[in-house]
């Protein structure tokens, strides 16, 4: 698999990943640190102030999606959500965040990760967790048998 050309597929090719602003900061076999910086558009409650639980669950999403990319042998593969839970643990400050996505099971057809989301200056403070099931398709090699 060739990380920078996933890494590049996930930040500048997916149009809502680019909005959202995610940025790779570490990606290896079964596991990935993605990071969102803060914008106002974010917000979700202002009275509050905390981030829009919708960008922690796209995050949370995202992460570990990649994560099982990375442990497939062809990137022309894909990877699509089954089932995601997240559990929001407290409010997420408007600051930058950061979810790192760890591959639990990889196999042929399905691919889960465990997800945790946490602000950069706060590292051992979870702002919320997540379990995500995803549906992998391998690409089959189409070539005639000489």
């Amino acid at each position: 698999m060739d990380l920078a050309a996933l890494t590049k597929v996930m930040e500048e090719l997916v149009p809502f990943n680019r909005f959202l602003g995610m940025r790779c900061e570490v990606v290896r076999e079964g596991f990935v640190r993605i990071t969102i910086p803060f914008r106002d558009e974010l917000v979700g409650d202002p009275m509050r102030p905390a981030l829009h639980g919708g960008v922690l669950s796209a995050l949370a999403d995202t992460a570990g999606g990649m994560a099982v990319w990375t442990g497939l042998s062809d990137a022309r593969g894909r990877v699509s959500t089954i089932d995601l839970r997240v559990d929001y643990l407290r409010p997420a400050r408007l600051t930058t965040l950061s979810c790192d996505a760890t591959v639990v099971r990889q196999g042929n057809r399905v691919g889960v990760a465990d997800m945790r989301l946490f602000h950069p200056d706060a590292p051992d403070e979870a702002v919320a967790t997540g379990k995500g099931v995803y549906n992998v398709m391998l690409v089959k090699d189409t070539k005639p048998a000489t």
